[in-house]
C-alpha cells in the first residue's frame, strides 16, 4: 500500500514537533525514518497510526485522502504499528494476545484462530508457544506475536518503531526477514530507527528529520558520514576512553551466588579496579541484572562476600551502599529511575533533601537550572520527566548522580538513544572513570560492549565466563560465547 503524508504539522504548546512534514512510502518498499531524539519521528508515525491527531496536513493511502482519528481508524485502513515497548498484555497467553482487536460479537472460533496463528508463524519462521504466558517471552518474541496479530487483522502498512532495541541478533535477523517478506508481498514497511547499520541493512530509502522538519531523503545504501551529517548537521567525535592505571579495587566479590527463581550462578572471584569499565554481555535474563543488583545492595547473596572500596558490605542494607558511593541506573527510566508526574526541579529537591522541615525552592530552582545547563537537558525546571525524550530522561538521571562516586551500575545506558545522545552519555561516563569511578554495565549492543569495556563478562545458559580483556575479543567471538560456546571462543 502506498502511503503519503502531505504538509503534516503538530504542536505541543510552544514546541513544533512536526513542521510541514511530507513523506511518501511506496508499496513494496521498506522506508527508513531517521533523526535524533526529539526530531519528530515518533510524533509523525503516531499521527499516521492514529495515536495522535494532526493540526494540519493530509494523509493519502493509494492516492486517496483518508481521516485517521484513532488507532481503530488506522487498523481499519490497514495501518498497524509495532511500538518499541509492545502494547500487549503480559499476564495473558500468546493466543489471548493474538486475538486482541479481533471482530466478533459474542464468540470467536478459537480453533480457527489457532490454525491462523500457526500458519502465519510458520510463514515467517517464528517459533512461539501459543499457550505460553506472554510475560515469559523475551522482548523479541513479544514483537513477533504483535506482528502476527497485526497481520491477521489485515495490516498492509507496518510501522516498526525502534524494533531492534533490546532483542537478540537472531531475533533481529528474523524480524528483518519478516519485513522483507512483507515488502515482497506489496506491503509497505516504515522502519523508525537510530541505528545506521540496521537502516543500511534493511531499508530501500530513508527520510531524515531534524527539529521537526524533513531535511533530506537518500537512497540506501548510504555512508554513515552522509547520514550523520543529515541527522545532526555536523560530524560527531566519539569519546576518548581513558587508560585504567589505578590498582586500588572499587569492587571485590568472593564466592557469591546470583540466584533467582530459575538461575543459580556462582561467581568465585571478581575484582574491579577504580576507573575500570566492565561490560556484561548475554541474552536478556541471563544473569547480568542479578550481578548489578547484587553489587548495588538490592539483592543478597546466601554465601560469599561483597566489598566496596575495601569495606565489607555483605548483607548490609541498600542505604549503606548508597553511602559507600554506589549508584544504580535501571533500564526502565520512568518506572524505576525517575518518578512520573514530578518535574526536574522536584527531582532535584529529592536529590538534595532539606536540612530543616521546608524545601528551599529558590535554591532548588538554581540547582535545577544549573543541572539543565550542565547536562544540556532539553526541558525546563518545571517540565515533567515523562514529557522528556528518552535521551533527556537519561541526562536527567545522570544529573541526579552524586559526585564523587565509587561504583556506577548501569542497565542498557544508551537503549533507545540517538547517536549524539549515546556519545554524550559515554563522554560523561568516561569523565567519571577518570575520577576513579568503576563502571559495570549491561548492554544488548555488542559494539557498545566492545568499544567501551576494559574487560567483559559473558553470561550464557546459567554460566558466566572469566573476565576477558576486550582487546582480545571480536564481535564474532563474543556472539559465540553468548550462544554458549565458551571453549570454542576462548582467547
Amino acid at each position: 500500500m502506498q502511503v503519503e503524508l502531505q504538509h503534516i504539522s503538530k504542536r505541543f504548546g510552544n514546541v513544533h514537533a512536526n513542521d510541514d512534514v511530507s513523506l511518501r512510502v511506496e508499496a513494496g518498499t521498506i522506508h527508513g525514518l531517521l533523526g535524533e531524539n526529539g526530531a519528530g519521528k515518533s510524533t509523525l508515525v503516531k499521527i499516521l497510526s492514529g495515536f495522535l491527531s494532526r493540526d494540519a496536513g493530509t494523509v493519502l493511502l493509494n492516492g486517496q485522502a483518508v481521516e485517521i482519528l484513532t488507532p481503530a481508524d488506522a487498523m481499519r485502513l490497514g495501518i498497524g504499528m509495532l511500538h518499541q515497548d509492545p502494547l500487549d498484555f503480559p499476564p495473558l497467553t500468546v493466543l489471548d494476545n493474538f486475538m486482541v482487536g479481533r471482530a466478533g460479537r459474542w464468540l470467536i472460533n478459537r480453533r480457527q484462530v489457532v490454525r491462523q496463528f500457526r500458519q502465519l508463524a510458520d510463514q515467517f519462521g517464528f517459533d512461539l508457544d501459543i499457550h505460553a504466558p506472554l510475560g515469559d517471552l523475551t522482548v523479541g518474541e513479544r514483537q513477533q506475536v504483535e506482528i502476527l496479530r497485526l497481520l491477521s487483522l489485515g495490516v498492509n502498512t507496518l510501522i516498526l518503531d525502534e524494533p531492534t532495541t533490546g532483542i537478540s541478533a537472531a531475533q533481529k535477523q528474523a524480524l528483518f526477514a519478516a519485513a522483507r517478506q512483507l515488502a515482497s508481498q506489496g506491503k509497505s514497511v516504515i522502519f523508525v530507527s537510530h541505528k545506521l547499520g540496521d537502516v543500511n541493512e534493511l531499508c530501500d530509502r530513508v527520510t531524515v528529520m531534524r527539529q521537526g522538519r524533513v531535511v533530506g531523503n537518500l537512497e540506501i545504501p548510504a555512508s554513515d558520514a552522509q547520514l550523520i551529517d543529515l541527522i545532526f548537521g555536523r560530524q560527531l567525535a566519539p569519546p576518548i576512553k581513558p587508560e585504567t592505571t589505578r590498582e586500588a579495587l572499587a569492587l571485590r566479590l568472593e564466592r557469591v551466588i546470583l540466584r533467582s527463581d530459575r538461575l543459580h550462578i556462582p561467581i568465585d572471584r571478581l575484582s574491579v579496579r577504580q576507573g575500570e569499565v566492565i561490560g556484561l554481555a548475554g541474552l536478556e535474563g541471563s544473569g547480568q541484572q542479578l550481578l548489578l543488583q547484587l553489587c548495588a545492595g538490592l539483592l543478597r547473596t546466601p554465601y560469599g562476600t561483597v566489598q566496596i572500596n575495601g569495606d565489607e558490605m555483605t548483607q548490609r542494607p541498600y542505604a549503606d551502599y548508597l553511602r559507600a558511593g554506589v549508584a544504580y541506573l535501571p533500564a526502565d527510566r520512568l518506572r524505576e529511575g525517575l518518578i512520573a508526574g514530578l518535574s526536574i526541579q522536584e527531582h532535584i529537591a529529592l536529590r538534595y533533601p532539606p536540612k530543616g522541615l521546608l524545601v528551599d525552592w529558590p535554591e532548588t530552582l538554581k540547582r535545577a537550572q544549573a543541572a539543565i545547563a550542565l547536562f544540556n537537558i532539553r526541558g525546563k525546571p518545571t517540565t515533567k520527566v515523562e514529557r522528556l525524550s528518552g535521551g533527556n530522561q537519561q541526562r536527567t538521571q545522570l544529573a541526579l548522580l552524586p559526585v564523587p562516586q565509587n561504583l556506577l551500575l548501569l542497565e542498557h545506558p544508551t537503549r533507545g538513544l540517538d547517536i549524539e545522545s549515546t556519545l554524550w552519555v559515554w563522554q560523561q561516563l568516561m569523565a567519571r572513570c577518570e575520577g576513579g569511578t568503576a563502571i559495570l554495565f549491561m548492554s544488548s549492543d555488542l559494539d557498545e560492549i566492545m568499544q567501551y569495556s576494559d574487560r567483559v563478562l559473558v553470561f550464557s545458559g546459567g554460566n558466566v565466563s572469566e573476565p576477558i580483556e576486550a582487546t582480545k575479543l571480536t564481535v564474532e567471538r563474543l556472539g559465540q560465547m553468548i550462544g554458549g560456546r565458551f571453549e570454542e571462543a576462548s582467547v
